[in-house]
């Protein structure tokens, strides 16, 4: 059983408790202060109803995340993918705490966290920038023959059972998975219809080296949405979206009106009739001054006042006065471009191109067979016996690679015919919804097109079926507004410009009041949001300054502040951090190392992957410590081990500083190492203390049966020696840090201690240059007269004669009492 994590968060501070109740309390909150505002009541009224439609949305589905049911990661499988062959588990504890996974480059590591974020993101910081067209095509591990596949096993607080992530590719396109999530109550679905998409935008857990320099040197506004989308003001953003569709829609319809109305006044005014001058005093002149909005009960009477005629027969040419027919010229391009493809498709024909790709499918074809059949004995095409065997296998491999390459200009080809077609097909019109009897049958020809699937005839069936159509629509449509002509002359056209203006314009100035009020409740609301950004953006700025001060170590740059500027327009929004050096203002990208760039981007991303709103109770963090120096490692391990009292931490790192930062710290720890055989066979190790690791390997040569004499003269003592020189180093880090000995100085002066004298002296006394019988008496002080005599054996195994003794699991277990009594320094008075 899964262990429950913690859910509560007992150092958060007030206004901390305040932002956990997130996008709710940003919502009751606008509300109460709406209530109590001298805003109007319309405005009012229309930002509660945008407001509403937030809430309604933002309730979420069942199974999307929720930070009373925060997600954790139990373990993460992996294989066929990147750097691991057959399935490797990282095994993980789903509560709070630290997780160093360890292990050299190339060791795999990264393929479990690339893994898990692929599979709840669908992306990975190396498929962005100039890396990611070379990753694309190389993702798939070269070792492991089926299908690449990751598993994510999540503990969800208060599921009894852990949920699972399968995510698989059918295809070679990494950007591309198929995720299905399985949960206790909910069964199988697709991942990425369950609701979590913009948690893991906003609150996202991941963190590669990649993604440290993004968050800095990322776009402004990309920057800035980073830290907005946290501060529980996306429900006002939406709402204001919705507003501001509105307002686009009522200012759009008055914008098309006004612009109508020069066009319709100079066409009235060139009218010698009275019914235009007083048509033209209801619409007004061009840039009149005192226009206010038109008298449409006037204007109705002159469109309706026409002479007698057959108004049916009026709709029925004027809709076909307004008939368009294809655009010949357009056809006629995409009938080039399609006779074209067919030529070039033909000629790869020709030239052998597309046997190629017929036959790199078919032999393709055989060997994924023969994989998933490698028992049977007979081929089941021609029945010939173990036709099918490992060498055609492989060259069967080589030649398909071949093929393809060969066949890559038939599959051009095609790509091309089907672009050609597709586009030809996009110009066929439907049929309008009423036509003259002359258009009904060439007009079903021409929409015959898009059902036509052999390229060349559907090239010559368009030309012939857009020439007969447009001649048959000009002609309809000349003969239409010839009789026109005759029924009103110039009025009548000028009435149904008139008319049509009218069916606009009347409700575009109807909307004029709403659009102010409309505008109004933005104002409100954008004043509203601001002064909510600045309250909700302050203990973030304190929780990143606090995380700088402990990355800091020994810089002389302090972080003054993290603000916000600007609004939601993309080209002027930003993220602001105001640094000093040395009191004295700049800019931190001018003034700052690689090292202390990347420590104030860990400022920046830890506040939001620990934000109390965030669902996710853990932080995958890939590689931190490149370009830190010793001072800021020890600082990263205080920064990860606060945040592993509320959440689940894993970091991957090949540097051991992150690792030994943590042990002279007295900070808990799991290590996990991951190692890599031939083949891509990774595996995961649970690793103890250095000390430890060095007694496991004493006592596995003590059970290795059957070894020469000098395993037990030599290389035990050698063994055991090594064990002491780990606990004495242990001792001295611990006793150099707890004095407050700067980290390079104390990385020095351990380096320094070269032989088991020179390093017990200065775990004992913390000065190396203490002499043998200062050493010996303190031994024989904290771990009695035979601990002497046990430093003299594992000395002497060094020398030619080595040294003996009578029972090996003894003095292992003798050196180990003393291992563990020195390894840790005895506290000053």
């Amino acid at each position: 059983m899964t262990e429950h994590p913690e859910q509560s968060e007992p150092n958060a501070s007030d206004h901390q408790v305040d932002h956990r109740r997130g996008a709710s309390s940003t919502l009751s909150r606008l509300n109460a202060r709406l209530g109590s505002s001298a805003l109007a009541e319309e405005p009012r009224a229309l930002l509660r109803e945008a407001l509403g439609a937030t809430a309604t949305e933002s309730s979420g589905t069942p199974v999307a995340p929720h930070p009373d049911q925060r997600v954790f990661l139990d373990s993460i499988s992996v294989n066929g993918f990147r750097g691991i062959g057959r399935k490797a588990r990282l095994p993980l504890t789903a509560k709070p705490g630290v997780t160093l996974v360890v292990g050299r480059n190339g060791s795999g590591k990264s393929s479990f966290a690339e893994g898990a974020e692929t599979a709840l993101t669908g992306r990975t910081a190396r498929l962005d920038k100039q890396r990611g067209e070379v990753w694309r095509r190389h993702w798939r591990n070269l070792h492991d023959g089926a299908d690449p596949k990751v598993e994510v096993r999540l503990f969800i607080a208060g599921d009894p059972r852990l949920s699972t992530l399968t995510c698989t590719w059918s295809g070679d396109d990494v950007t591309a998975p198929e995720v299905e999530f399985r949960r206790l109550g909910h069964g199988r679905r697709p991942f990425a219809g369950i609701g979590w998409e913009r948690a893991l935008k906003d609150y996202s857990p991941f963190l590669s080296y990649a993604d440290l320099d993004k968050v800095l040197n990322g776009r402004p506004s990309e920057q800035y949405d980073s830290v907005a989308a946290i501060l529980g003001l996306r429900e006002l953003t939406d709402a204001d979206e919705r507003l501001q569709g509105i307002e686009k829609a009522l200012d759009s319809a008055l914008k098309q009106a006004e612009a109508e109305r020069p066009v319709l006044a100079e066409a009235l005014s060139a009218l010698d009739d009275p019914r235009a001058v007083r048509a033209l005093a209801v619409v007004g002149k061009a840039g009149d001054p005192d226009f206010v909005d038109p008298d449409f009960v006037e204007l109705d009477a002159l469109v309706t006042s026409l002479p007698d005629a057959d108004e049916g027969r009026l709709r029925e040419l004027r809709t076909t006065a307004a008939l368009t027919g294809p655009d010949l010229g357009a056809v006629g391009a995409a009938v080039d471009r399609l006779r074209e493809a067919v030529a070039v498709l033909d000629d790869v024909r020709a030239s052998g191109a597309e046997d190629a790709h017929q036959c790199a499918e078919l032999l393709a074809k055989a060997l994924e067979y023969s994989r998933r059949h490698e028992d049977e004995d007979t081929c089941p095409v021609c029945g010939s016996d173990r036709a099918l065997d490992e060498a055609w296998a492989e060259r069967a491999a080589e030649q398909v690679a071949t093929l393809w390459q060969e066949a890559a200009t038939a599959r051009e080809a095609r790509t091309g015919l089907r672009d050609a077609v597709d586009a030809l097909r996009y110009l066929v019109t439907p049929v309008p919804a009423w036509l003259p009897a002359p258009l009904v049958d060439p007009w079903e020809e021409w929409q015959a097109c898009r059902a036509t699937d052999d390229a060349e005839r559907l090239a010559a069936r368009a030309e012939s079926a857009a020439l007969v159509l447009a001649d048959a629509c000009a002609a309809l449509r000349d003969e239409a507004l010839r009789e026109l002509e005759k029924l009103d002359e110039e009025w009548r056209s000028c009435v149904t410009r008139l008319a049509g203006w009218l069916d606009r314009a009347r409700p575009a100035y109807a909307g004029r009041p709403r659009l102010c009020q409309v505008r109004a409740a933005r104002k409100w609301l954008k004043e509203a949001r601001a002064e909510l950004r600045e309250e909700r953006l302050r203990p973030f700025e304190d929780y990143s300054q606090r995380i700088w001060e402990e990355l800091r170590q020994q810089s002389n740059v302090d972080l003054r502040s993290v603000r916000l500027t600007g609004s939601e327009k993309a080209t002027v929004r930003k993220l602001v951090m105001d640094v000093s050096v040395d009191g004295t203002e700049a800019a931190a990208l001018g003034v700052m190392s690689q090292g202390e760039l990347h420590s104030l981007a860990l400022s920046l991303f830890l506040p939001r992957a620990a934000a109390p709103d965030s669902p996710f109770g853990f932080v995958v963090i890939d590689d931190p410590v490149q370009s830190m120096d010793p001072a800021k490692v020890h600082g990263l391990a205080k920064v990860l081990h606060d945040l592993g009292e509320t959440r689940q931490v894993v970091v991957f790192t090949h540097d051991t500083r992150l690792q030994r930062a943590f042990t002279n710290q007295e900070f808990p720890v799991t290590v996990l190492e991951v190692e890599r055989a031939g083949r891509s066979v990774v595996t995961v190790n649970r690793v103890t203390d250095p000390v430890g690791q060095a007694l496991a390997d004493a006592r596995a040569l003590i059970r290795t049966r059957n070894l020469p004499p000098v395993a037990m003269t030599h290389v035990l003592p050698s063994l055991c020696r090594t064990v002491l020189e780990r606990a004495f180093s242990e001792a001295a880090w611990l006793r150099l840090h707890r004095v407050g000995l700067a980290e390079h100085e104390a990385e020095k002066t351990v380096a320094g201690a070269v032989t088991l004298m020179d390093i017990a002296a200065l775990g004992l006394f913390g000065d190396p240059s203490k002499k043998t019988g200062d050493v010996y008496r303190e031994l024989r002080r904290r771990c009695g007269p035979g601990a002497v005599d046990l430093i003299r054996q594992c000395q002497e195994g060094a020398h030619p004669s080595g040294t003996s003794m009578s029972d090996p699991h003894r003095f292992v277990d003798d050196i180990k009492a003393v291992a563990l009594t020195v390894s840790k320094p005895e506290e000053g008075p």
